[in-house]
């Protein structure tokens, strides 16, 4: 049998490293975790999701997102491979210390403790049945949420295709996503100059404001800061009120299309220049 054609990101992540040795470690972690995530079985075929119009239609008015937890086709068995790989990788690369480790393998092992958590920590931070969303989980282990979203990431970014294929989400222009609920962790700026925001769970795109910030609100231009790599390939925008920042892809004169698990790893000395300007990620 021929060896499976690496997909595209993985190339692009190769060929980062050799042009930016200073970032292999970071971009070897993330060739990892794709490897993972790819890994995971596609569920029954699409589209799956029957959401009632009306109930989506006021979801949509009141700024809630559409996936339920129901809604993602969660294999738990292939989410507890995934979410103990994950684990594995981010302790290889030093991003779990041991005793946390170990304390989420031995998670994923406790029968059903899991499946509680995941749909607690799912529902928190949805907010699809009206609560507000919070950030925080039911664990004490500081990067559960780490290991959630890219343990998740390839179950809510099915489900995203599948209701954006048959869905207009156009009229949503909230911070948040409208299919997960998450926060926007990059963006990307069209070539007919719109800003895209990029979920940091599910990896949906949606149309937002190209100077407002979707953190707070704050849509005063003057006190938003925008400043771009030398190339112009990449730009910053952060928000002088809650002084948080995202970064973004500038694709009006780019040779290919955003590539989220590319460029939020060659925009990693950005996150540096943010923060020396007192911005936080």
């Amino acid at each position: 049998r021929p060896p499976r054609a690496e997909p595209r990101e993985v190339n692009e992540l190769r060929t980062l490293r050799s042009e930016q040795p200073e970032l292999a470690s970071a971009v070897d972690m993330q060739i990892a975790l794709v490897d993972v995530q790819r890994r995971v079985p596609a569920p029954v075929p699409l589209p799956w999701i029957q959401p009632d119009p009306a109930w989506l239609a006021t979801q949509q008015a009141q700024g809630r997102p559409a996936v339920r937890f129901g809604d993602i086709p969660l294999d738990w068995t292939e989410f507890r491979l995934a979410f103990r790989q994950t684990v594995e990788v981010l302790h290889r690369f030093g991003a779990l210390e041991g005793p946390e480790t170990e304390r989420l393998q031995a998670l994923a092992r406790e029968g059903h403790a899991l499946e509680v958590i995941v749909a607690d920590w799912y529902m928190a931070t949805s907010a699809s049945d009206g609560n507000s969303p919070r950030r925080k989980t039911v664990d004490d282990s500081p990067n559960l949420d780490q290991v959630l979203v890219l343990a998740m990431r390839p179950f809510l970014a099915r489900c995203a295709e599948a209701l954006g294929q048959r869905v207009d989400f156009s009229g949503w222009h909230n911070g948040h996503c409208p299919f997960c609920g998450w926060e926007p962790d990059f963006a990307v700026i069209t070539p007919n100059a719109e800003r895209r925001l990029i979920c940091g769970r599910c990896a949906a795109q949606w149309t937002f404001d190209p100077l407002s910030c979707p953190f707070c609100g704050n849509d005063n231009r003057s006190r938003i800061t925008s400043f771009a790599t030398r190339d112009g390939k990449y730009r910053v925008y952060g928000c002088d009120k809650c002084k948080r920042y995202l970064k973004a892809y500038d694709g009006r004169n780019a040779a290919r299309p955003v590539i989220v698990a590319v460029d939020t790893i060659a925009t990693l000395p950005l996150h540096a220049a943010a923060m020396q300007r007192g911005y936080q990620g």
